[in-house]
């Protein structure tokens, strides 16, 4: 057991190294390929979170070391509930990397949190034109068609999510709660 444990850590600090080596990176990083074919065959949860956040390591650098500080601004000033400063920040991140799938993602959370939906839905569609992989982004989109009382919308977001990401357990819940919700309805 020790050695397994000792092999688990190896492989944890290896995989931790590996992705922050680099300064640069964004969905177009030639790591996520493989990244995302771990996500896929992965065996269980614990080792699929430790992916998930590999990929989100990867997602949240910019193009650019000023884009990285700027969306690190951004989720900062959202964290604090200054939503008003964080719009600001994506919206000028945006306008000078318009190609940053993270950006747009993470304006699109804050659209959300401001209750915009439809301009909350409309980044996400750019987000998910420049990578097509956001489980995050997709679990939103379905956590929005919930909120707007769109079942079998939601069901295919999630759907999405799972065939990205497997293991997600919280779009496992989602997905299930709303099969259980239009089988209801259909008694």
């Amino acid at each position: 057991m020790h050695c397994v444990r000792h092999t688990h850590w190896t492989w944890l600090i290896a995989a931790v190294l590996w992705i922050t080596t680099g300064v640069n990176a964004d969905q177009n990083d030639e790591r996520l390929d493989p990244l995302f074919d771990e996500l896929q065959s992965s065996p269980g949860v614990n080792v699929s979170s430790v992916i998930e956040q590999q990929i989100w390591v990867l997602w949240s650098r910019g193009p650019t070391d000023e884009a990285t500080r700027q969306l690190r601004r951004g989720v900062r000033a959202m964290q604090r509930g200054d939503l008003d400063a964080a719009l600001g920040v994506f919206d000028q991140l945006i306008d000078e990397e318009p190609e940053f799938a993270e950006a747009w993602n993470k304006r699109a959370t804050l659209h959300y949190l401001r209750g915009d939906i439809s301009q909350s839905m409309a980044d996400i569609e750019q987000t998910l034109t420049l990578e097509p992989r956001p489980f995050g982004a997709l679990a939103g989109l379905g956590s929005i068609f919930a909120r707007l009382q769109q079942p079998a919308a939601a069901i295919r977001a999630y759907e999405q999510v799972l065939d990205i990401y497997p293991q997600s357990t919280q779009s496992q819940r989602n997905l299930e709660r709303l099969r259980q919700e239009i089988e209801g309805r259909a008694i």
